[in-house]
């Protein structure tokens, strides 16, 4: 099956807010939904967007479960991804040999690949990345808060899709060392 056949079906969830998007996941995947956070389509981003990715067989439960729950969302959205139109994807790495790069939208993590120390937090533009940087530097990946507890914008859980996948790029590493 092509990439585009396995794709077809796509839903998307838009929310006005990081907030209502991230407390809905948390709601349909406990639900028992495969659901995912990611990027709008780039011509239906409109600022610090986020949406939910669901395939659209499942879309009355999940409308159900708005109602039910009371979620507010902007809109209901079907993708037919052989027209060339997806969802952007979030997550990207970059090896620089003795660190690794985890870039998740504009938020990027570097840790050390030897001891998983977080060596630099950048990117995007939210009022809570200074305070993210301050609680994430110069600590293990395995003891570091996880950025989705300390932050509370839309750079926050995008940080922290990063974190959990150099958290699992950190764990394969250990598993190869021995």
């Amino acid at each position: 099956m092509s990439e585009n056949e396995s794709r077809k079906g796509v839903g998307l969830i838009a929310f006005k807010s990081v907030k209502e998007g991230l407390e809905t996941e948390t709601i349909l995947k406990n639900e028992g939904y495969a659901v995912r956070v990611t990027l709008p389509p780039e011509n239906l981003i409109k600022g610090c967007d986020l949406a939910i990715e669901f395939d659209t067989v499942e879309q009355l439960g999940i409308e159900r479960v708005l109602k039910a729950n009371k979620i507010n969302y902007l809109d209901i959205l079907s993708i037919d991804v052989g027209t060339g139109v997806r969802p952007l994807e979030i997550i990207k790495t970059v090896d620089y040999g003795d660190s690794i790069m985890v870039r998740a939208a504009q938020m990027k993590i570097t840790f050390d690949k030897e001891t998983g120390i977080i060596l630099n937090i950048s990117g995007g533009g939210c009022p809570d990345v200074p305070h993210l940087y301050m609680q994430l530097i110069d600590k293990k990946l395995t003891e570091a808060p996880r950025p989705k507890e300390v932050g509370y914008t839309l750079c926050g859980m995008m940080l922290d899709r990063a974190f959990e996948e150099a958290l699992k790029i950190y764990a394969d590493l250990q598993v190869k060392k021995c």
